[in-house]
């Protein structure tokens, strides 16, 4: 596996940097991570690399680029109401306009999906509805603002029972808005999946990691 970085140039006029992580020998497909509020930090650099490991070409935008260059954030108070307010700034439609970009630049892999953790959980059913491109959204605390957005696309849904951030109304509306999708519910709590959170869950991790390249093997290659 090796990794490097790139220039993206959106359709919406935002040029970006993007961490691609490629797999040894040819790639099953595409895989867009898109980040949570906290950039394309250690973490997403790591979860990249594992979907180059599992043998897709991945790639993480940038998306606070066109806000910001270069964040990073830590998973403190402070990190966290930075990468509030970047998100605020940012909106929908210039972090969609990413992830298009992003799946275009990894396009030449074949067939591509996309994944995306906390507000990149959004992001990621978003692009599923407006492009058609199979996702993963993990814990997305705004994907209730989609629910009126109809798409058959493939999706799957992981949420965390605990998580004070999504009340359990909120998930049931997805749920229902969605009945094609696959949809999970751990006994873990916001962001499970990171293991630089206090709130991180090996095994709900790990299981939801195993559901994801399922469900990507199944829909991209």
């Amino acid at each position: 596996m090796t990794h490097k970085t790139l220039t993206l140039h959106t359709a919406d006029g935002q040029t970006i940097g993007a961490y691609v992580a490629e797999p040894t020998g040819k790639p099953k497909g595409g895989i867009v991570v898109v980040q949570e509020i906290f950039g394309v930090n250690a973490h997403i650099r790591s979860v990249a690399d594992g979907y180059a490991a599992a043998g897709y070409l991945a790639i993480a935008p940038a998306v606070f680029d066109s806000v910001e260059k270069n964040v990073e954030l830590g998973y403190d108070q402070a990190g966290m109401e930075k990468g509030i307010a970047l998100v605020s700034a940012l909106g929908f439609d210039r972090a969609h306009a990413s992830v298009q970009a992003a799946a275009k630049a990894v396009a030449t892999a074949g067939k591509v999906g996309v994944v995306g953790y906390c507000w990149g959980g959004t992001i990621a059913y978003l692009t599923a509805i407006r492009d058609g491109l199979p996702a993963v959204s993990y814990y997305g605390g705004r994907n209730v603002q989609l629910v009126g957005e109809k798409t058959q696309t493939p999706l799957q849904f992981h949420y965390g029972l605990r998580d004070a951030h999504i009340s359990e109304a909120d998930r049931e509306a997805v749920r229902v808005a969605n009945p094609q999708a696959e949809f999970y519910v751990y006994e873990a709590d916001h962001g499970f999946n990171c293991d630089a959170r206090a709130s991180f869950d090996a095994a709900a991790a790990q299981l939801a990691r195993e559901r994801a390249l399922a469900f990507f093997a199944k829909h991209v290659g």
